[in-house]
């Protein structure tokens, strides 16, 4: 005799957050694929400096699915941060509200990486003699500059649970000891503002779009708390 309540694994994966993590496997697949036909998705759907050839607005949106087709393990890691602290969250605050977060940081986190890049072209322009809009005209290598994947999501995610649960003991990684959730998201905080202040050589990494996740989700939890939407759940 089959017992019916028996769920499978996927079963118990919230709705909105399964079906996260299937539309970004599933868009890194195509990824891969679909160049073999001449069609780049990255080139098509990632984040694009503002004003170069290739820019869109819609990228804002679509950025936050793509990501890097060199390996496996950024879009493994992002899923798996969805997917360790996103069913959380979708389970107290209900699916909508979560997709709401989710795309919220996601855009969010895309026009901090927006602004950063426009700061640095325009002191660059300055330091030059040049107009930005000018150096932009003259300067096609901008439009080869992309930013893709869901980690200011994932930040924003990490940051909401901090907030709604402050004191669960997790596991930072390669320390075999429980560090409280809030003390992780500071460290990572600071861990990334500090990344993208120093600006090294070699490093691909968008931190301050992980940073604008989190800024994003700060103010929306905070929103949410202010017009009691959240379920009282929040002491950061």
């Amino acid at each position: 005799m089959m017992n019916q309540n028996n769920s499978g694994f996927l079963d118990s994966i919230p709705m909105v957050t399964k079906n996260l993590i299937i539309i970004n496997l599933l868009f890194w697949v195509a990824s891969l694929v679909l160049p073999k036909i001449g069609i780049d998705l990255v080139q098509l759907f990632g984040l694009h400096f503002p004003g170069v050839r290739d820019f869109y607005p819609f990228q804002l949106v679509t950025y936050m699915f793509m990501h890097d087709t060199h390996s496996f393990s950024h879009v493994f890691f992002n899923m798996f941060g969805v997917y360790m602290f996103g069913r959380i969250l979708e389970n107290v605050w209900g699916s909508k509200r979560f997709l709401i977060f989710y795309m919220v940081t996601g855009i969010g986190a895309g026009i901090i990486q927006e602004l950063v890049w426009l700061y640095s072209v325009q002191s660059f322009a300055t330091a030059n003699g040049v107009s930005l809009g000018q150096l932009v005209a003259a300067d096609q290598s901008l439009n080869y500059l992309i930013t893709v994947g869901a980690s200011g999501s994932v930040f924003g995610i990490l940051l909401a649970f901090a907030m709604l649960f402050p004191n669960v003991p997790l596991f930072f990684m390669f320390i075999p000891i429980p560090i409280k959730a809030k003390y992780i998201v500071v460290f990572y905080g600071l861990a990334e503002l500090f990344m993208g202040v120093a600006n090294y050589n070699g490093d691909s990494v968008a931190h301050f779009a992980h940073l604008g996740g989190m800024i994003f989700g700060y103010f929306l939890v905070r929103y949410w708390k202010k017009k009691g939407l959240n379920n009282g759940r929040c002491v950061f």
